[in-house]
């Protein structure tokens, strides 16, 4: 009976395994926290780019003084390549130039979306009431640019279902009063 307690008492005295105990507990946390990180900065970077899409398909149809289907395709085809390496099959863009008339009535001139189904395109002749005051004053045109984008984690251990990040960017024309339609170009 005493050989018993006496290897009952060294059993619980013995700490040689305590490392490999305490790193089994906080492994899977620590691994948690890792791909948790990874996904959260994977979103973030898709973010970024999807800001600097809006920003670059405005900025390219406002330098210019008329656009078409033509040159419109070339800046969503660089839309596309500015997304990679995440996929590009949910990435969605909208140009559109938006005029105000004296009374300070904003309408849709012109407008172009990358894919179908891109629900927050105006359409030509919509009436806008969410453009700021600021942002267009009567008698002036803005070129508006939206691009919509659903990140889906590859990991999906922390961000299981997919998030769809937006952007709204409206700039003025650089060379002339509006941008214009021209089926020629």
């Amino acid at each position: 009976m005493s050989a018993r307690r006496s290897t009952s008492r060294r059993f619980w005295r013995d700490r040689r395994g305590a490392s490999a105990v305490e790193f089994a507990l906080i492994a899977p946390v620590l691994i948690l926290l890792y791909c948790g990180l990874a996904e959260m900065t994977q979103a973030m970077m898709a973010k970024r780019r999807l800001s600097s899409i809006t920003s670059s398909i405005g900025d390219l149809t406002a330098q210019a003084s008329q656009t078409g289907p033509t040159r419109m395709a070339d800046i969503f085809n660089i839309g596309a390549i500015i997304m990679t390496p995440f996929p590009t099959t949910d990435l969605k863009m909208c140009v559109a130039s938006v005029v105000s008339d004296a009374s300070g009535k904003n309408t849709v001139d012109w407008s172009r979306a990358s894919a179908t189904g891109m629900d927050d395109c105006p359409a030509e002749g919509a009436i806008l009431t969410d453009v700021p005051v600021a942002v267009l004053s009567a008698n002036k045109s803005v070129i508006l640019a939206r691009a919509s984008y659903v990140y889906s984690s590859p990991i999906q251990l922390v961000l299981p279902s997919p998030l769809t990040f937006n952007r709204t960017l409206y700039l003025r024309p650089r060379r002339v009063d509006a941008v214009l339609w021209s089926n020629a170009s």
